[in-house]
């Protein structure tokens, strides 16, 4: 049992064991009254609470008086003060057994982060004159070379220049399924090579990198509070001082007025015991604590335990198209071509006007003709096309805007393509027709958001009506808002805010790489993909760390079965203690009920709360 407890733990093992042993050989042996029976029974409670006395005051020293420290040590004193040494005793011992059962609740949520979160990487194996040297990442600067073998874990992000293996990127994304790396490919920290050894020019210094970037938001995720917790720890507050005044009103008012004394105040005493918030203070917290586990475990970085509550009332969702619904990977369906101009000839032309474009569409259009002539000139023009000298003709290739803009007359093309026009010394010869591939599973993962009761799913693109709307009938769009600039997005998205209803969640899942601005003005900002992407991780409030649309429904079952778990604990712990504190005030609940109320009901607490690891049932 004691194997992977810490220190501390182990010593208040030892403690409570020691304690207990104790109180039953007092209980056999030890008169019941005077001096020589209470001295008995202060061993074993002193043994087991002494620090939580010492604690007691020192915070009422610091004028932090109402805790639950206070309310052990008065109710516990006062059982002494009453000749009931037993239950003195008793109160200490389990309450103090409770505290061990509940740090070690913690204590396997945070080992089960500790271990998903354990990429770290150790060293870099630092390449130079042909010589390795094995060296702290930090120390390695970008445009160096790294060797990364078989069993290691990629140190740096960046770009494989020799080699080839398989890497298990399940630390990063969440899933099981190996990744191949081969020259030319991006690698990413944190991933393992599981076969071959891989030669990588390094593109980011570690404090940039992707493994360092998950380790902070991680870190980082303690820092923000749910309102839930925010409501807990107000309510404790006060909570602590109104039951301290409540337990002497019942010892002094029917004490003075019915009598005895001594009744009441025993019956005060068992109120103290019982009021103590330990399971509501202690639980809530570690069921957001463990939320944020679960949802790592799965391959999503969720920035706090705020951001989980709000996602559990997610009720509109907005997604970005390219990059986020599909891949943003095109493919040329159709090449027409016009003037007595071959299909070949057209395809060569646009992939050589394309040949210095790092546009999507050009990168489509150069893969269908890869021995296509470099161009003697190139122009780009952002956001309209490419002008260039191929052959000793002057090409224009790119939109209908910008080739209208040049003076070339253009027919009209099935909208539901994106459409390349090209142009050659000012005459319209053709177009390439692309699409692009909408992502596995994409179509799936909305209609599990239905399931999980999201009702309005919404597309901004910056697209074409007609491109934007066949990809929403494909994957189930209810609206699609096409032909936007990022200030567009920007403005549908704040009038969506405006009218949503109160205590509903709206959330924007974008690639991160544009949709910065997007996913700061969300309730919450989901990254989709964002391994690699520093506006992601600076914007978003929800990291998905592969490209798997799925991990949102997903992320959202996690925040909503932690939200349910957190309401059982609040229930729970309320619940059995407002009963228990009434029975007490009546005389019919004695100092071991009052101990079960508090102490057990905490363990209770805590171990429920520790379900919020295990991923929801589907």
């Amino acid at each position: 049992m004691s194997g992977g407890m810490t220190r501390e733990q182990k010593a208040l093992l030892g403690r409570v064991l020691g304690s207990a042993l104790l109180l039953a050989l007092a209980m056999i042996f030890a008169p019941k009254t005077g001096a020589l029976g209470a001295a008995a029974y202060a061993l074993p409670y002193l043994l087991a609470g002494y620090d939580v006395i010492l604690l007691a005051a020192r915070n009422i020293l610091r004028g932090q008086v109402f805790d639950e420290n206070f309310l052990m040590v008065v109710a516990s004193m006062g059982a002494f003060a009453a000749g009931e040494f037993g239950e003195a005793g008793a109160v200490m011992t389990f309450y103090q057994a409770g505290e061990l059962f509940q740090s070690l609740a913690v204590e396997r949520s945070r080992r089960s982060i500790a271990a998903l979160m354990d990429i770290k990487p150790d060293y870099a194996n630092l390449l130079q004159g042909g010589e390795e040297r094995r060296v702290s990442p930090e120390e390695v600067k970008p445009g160096e070379l790294i060797v990364v073998r078989s069993g290691e874990r990629v140190p740096l992000d960046g770009v494989v220049k020799s080699g080839f293996s398989t890497l298990d990127c399940s630390s990063l994304t969440g899933e099981s399924q190996p990744v191949e790396a081969a020259e030319g490919d991006s690698v990413y920290s944190g991933s393992v090579s599981v076969g071959g050894v891989l030669t990588i020019e390094v593109t980011k210094e570690y404090g940039e990198s992707t493994v360092q970037k998950i380790l902070e938001l991680a870190e980082d995720s303690s820092l923000y509070k749910a309102k839930t917790e925010s409501f807990i720890t107000r309510f404790a507050r006060w909570y602590t001082p109104a039951v301290v005044f409540s337990a002497v009103a019942l010892a002094v008012i029917p004490g003075l007025l019915i009598g005895p004394f001594s009744l009441w105040f025993h019956r005060a005493l068992i109120f103290l015991v019982v009021s103590c918030p330990c399971a509501l203070v202690i639980s809530v917290p570690l069921t957001f604590f463990a939320g944020l586990g679960g949802a790592s475990r799965s391959g999503v970085l969720v920035r706090g335990a705020d951001s989980l509550e709000k996602l559990a009332f997610t009720k509109s969702a907005v997604f970005d198209k390219t990059g986020t619904l599909t891949k943003g990977e095109f493919r040329v369906v159709e090449v027409r071509a016009a003037g007595g101009v071959s299909s070949q000839q057209l395809l060569n032309w646009a992939a050589a006007a394309e040949a210095h474009s790092l546009h999507p569409l050009a990168k489509a259009i150069k893969a269908d003709a890869p021995n296509a002539p470099a161009p003697e000139k190139f122009e780009e023009f952002p956001g309209g096309g490419v002008g260039a000298l191929c052959g000793g003709r002057e090409i224009l290739c790119g939109s209908a805007r910008f080739l209208s803009e040049k003076g070339v007359s253009l027919p009209e093309m099935p909208g539901e393509y994106a459409a390349v026009y090209l142009a050659a010394d000012g005459v319209y010869r053709g177009c390439l027709l692309l699409e692009d591939t909408i992502k596995p599973g994409a179509k799936q993962a909305l209609e599990e958001m239905r399931r999980e009761g999201v009702r309005n799913l919404v597309m901004l693109t910056g697209d074409r009506e007609e491109s934007a709307s066949a990809v929403a009938r494909a994957v189930g769009i209810d609206r699609v808002c096409a032909r936007l600039l990022p200030d567009g997005k920007a403005r549908v998205l704040r009038e969506m805010l405006e009218n949503r209803r109160k205590g509903e969640t709206l959330v924007f899942a974008g690639d991160g790489v544009n949709d910065a601005p997007s996913l700061a003005m969300a309730d919450v900002g989901i990254a989709m993909g964002a391994l690699g992407s520093d506006a992601a991780v600076e914007a978003a409030d929800v990291v998905i760390m592969d490209d798997d649309l799925r991990k949102v429904p997903r992320a959202i079952a996690i925040a909503r079965k932690t939200m349910s778990i957190a309401r059982q604990n609040i229930v729970l712990s309320v619940g059995i203690k407002l009963l228990v504190m009434v029975l007490g005030a009546l005389g019919l609940a004695g100092m071991w009920s009052a101990v079960f109320a508090d102490v057990g009901v905490m363990v209770l607490a805590a171990l429920n709360a520790t379900r919020a690891l295990l991923p929801p049932r589907r």
